[in-house]
């Protein structure tokens, strides 16, 4: 077993309550707020050798930014903890590059801790309103959804391994270091849609989006592989390379139609797993533990 899917499954037996666990976000209906929150750590999520602090400010807010969006609600608020051998330097470009970031998509720092440390360590809450908004949960794709997404897969994993090559700069690797995250397809998503509707960013890559659906939903999902938008040609970094921040949705026919820009690559069936071109794949994913 994925060793985050182990720990995640001892979290959930131990707590007595885990009702907002299984999203990549928390929905807190009273207040119609999601509530997310990711880490970045220098050496396992970014290296210096690739990037300043005002790059490593900017993809921590994207990250974030990303699940909100992912989870249908409206980016609003973050609080930022940053640890490791801080000097005025580093916190100079890293909040400058924070500032540039959360300016674009109108969201307001709201305070944060920092914490001396060997290495650097970003942790951000974001929290998005979802007023008026129709959420989404990775348990709502029913047979006969649409399977859709947007941008592009195997860009920013084809980026990193450029990096890792000592290429010089070019759009594979600008696209690894600011993926291009779309507010407005997730947002119309939200307020269109009348049905429940399953929708992730492919942080972790398309193929662990479609499996995480898939096994939540309780549904097999079977996809095209030539209709998937990509701009490389390797299938395991289009399938399984992760970081592109591309929101993948399975969404009824009717609310499909009412979305211009999403693009069809597969549909949900009754079953199990995920089917690449008629050939079921088994799971693979980033081991964040390994």
């Amino acid at each position: 077993m994925n060793k985050e899917f182990e720990f995640l499954k001892i979290i959930s037996d131990t707590l007595s309550d885990s009702t907002y666990l299984g999203d990549d976000c928390a929905y807190l209906d009273e207040y119609q707020l999601a509530i997310s929150k990711d880490c970045l750590i220098e050496d396992v999520h970014f290296s210096f050798s690739f990037m300043t602090p005002y790059e490593i400010a900017r993809k921590s807010v994207l990250v974030n930014v990303s699940d909100v969006l992912a989870s249908g609600a409206k980016p609003k608020y973050i609080l930022v903890g940053l640890s490791g051998k801080l000097d005025e330097k580093f916190i100079r470009e890293f909040y400058q590059g924070l500032n540039d970031t959360i300016e674009k998509y109108n969201i307001k720092l709201i305070g944060g801790d920092l914490t001396k440390g060997e290495k650097i360590s970003v942790s951000i809450t974001i929290l998005g309103d979802y007023k008026n908004r129709n959420v989404s949960s990775r348990k709502n794709a029913k047979i006969g959804y649409i399977v859709a997404t947007i941008g592009e897969f195997g860009s920013s994993a084809k980026g990193l391994e450029d990096l890792k090559k000592g290429i010089e700069d070019n759009y594979f690797i600008q696209y690894h270091k600011n993926p291009p995250l779309d507010e407005n397809i997730t947002s119309k998503i939200a307020t269109l849609a009348k049905n429940p509707y399953a929708m992730m960013d492919s942080s972790d890559g398309l193929f662990d989006c479609l499996y995480q659906i898939a096994s939540k939903s309780k549904v097999r999902i079977d996809i095209d592989y030539s209709l998937i938008p990509k701009k490389v040609e390797n299938r395991n970094l289009v399938l399984f390379g992760g970081e592109d921040y591309c929101p993948l949705v399975c969404l009824s026919d009717e609310d499909f139609k009412k979305i211009n820009g999403l693009i069809k690559i597969g549909v949900v069936k009754e079953g199990s797993g995920v089917y690449i071109d008629n050939e079921k794949v088994e799971y693979r994913g980033f081991e964040h533990f390994e």
